[in-house]
């Protein structure tokens, strides 16, 4: 298909808004970009057109059903709203919009989609993964801060702040938090696609992460056969990209710049034994 700068995709039945930044994805290596629990095209600000600019790769963003100006979500969503985003909806996405090769970056619920993704596709196309605060477990403190969150939408001007950005802002946040709030969420575990993942991984956390700890690091560590490179920022908490801006940037362009020239010198990535 023939991408405008942005627009909507119809996938299904699901009606997605994006923005497409640079060359095309039948031109160029292309990033295809994954937000966080309550993120969308908007909130990434201006961290697609710098990644672009300073790659040089095509960069493309979408927002999930239910987020930004995307077709509202079926609610209450299901414990597995995730698995079924990287099992269903990517691969199509990625399909319609003419992906012929580049990365995936992914933050907070974006970061776990990508590593399903990984675990679950064999896709040659995607050189490396880039999961920016992933959450692979749910942790005391991941539960306590969505727990604090949803006070704070319902008791300050967070309501108002998110409003510019979603359709529907109740049901975005609501039908997210809910999830992780309610019923056996705290079953939810990723470790299991960890090591089927066979491209290299960067990971990217700040030190004083409100919604997970380096345990997420370490589980990557354990699990993954492929290569895991880490960056742990001091001055940043689960927003990086946004708390340390500069730093993020420099970590996430010299992993792909690695990657990219690893390839084109045929050297592949060191992955050991399967399982």
């Amino acid at each position: 298909m023939s991408l405008s700068d942005s627009g909507f995709l119809d996938i299904g039945d699901q009606r997605l808004e994006y923005r497409m930044i640079g060359p095309r994805p039948d031109s160029a290596p292309t990033i295809l970009m994954l937000h966080e629990g309550l993120g969308c095209v908007g909130m990434w600000g201006d961290f697609p057109d710098r990644l672009q600019k300073a790659t040089g790769l095509g960069v493309f963003v979408y927002s999930r059903e239910g987020y930004g100006q995307s077709s509202l979500a079926s609610l209450p969503r299901p414990m597995h709203f995730m698995h079924n985003e990287a099992r269903d909806t990517l691969p199509k996405i990625l399909d319609a919009i003419g992906f012929q090769r580049g990365f995936l970056v992914g933050h907070s619920d974006g970061a776990s989609i990508a590593a399903i993704y990984g675990g679950s596709h064999q896709d040659h196309r995607v050189s490396g993964t880039v999961l920016i605060a992933p959450h692979f477990i749910v942790e005391d403190v991941t539960i306590a801060s969505i727990a604090e969150m949803r006070k704070a939408y319902d008791t300050t001007e967070l309501r108002a702040r998110l409003a510019r950005y979603h359709a529907d802002v109740d049901a975005t946040v609501h039908g997210w938090s809910d999830v992780w709030l309610k019923g056996d969420f705290r079953k939810w575990d990723l470790t299991e696609f960890l090591a089927y993942i066979r491209v290299p991984v960067l990971i990217v956390q700040g030190e004083g992460d409100q919604y997970g700890t380096v345990r997420q690091i370490e589980i990557a560590q354990e699990e993954c056969y492929c290569p895991v490179e880490v960056a742990l920022l001091p001055d940043a908490k689960h927003v990086p990209q946004r708390e340390a801006p500069e730093a993020t940037m420099k970590a996430v362009t010299e992993f792909i710049e690695r990657v990219r020239q690893n390839e084109m010198a045929g050297i592949k990535p060191a992955i050991a034994s399967s399982p």
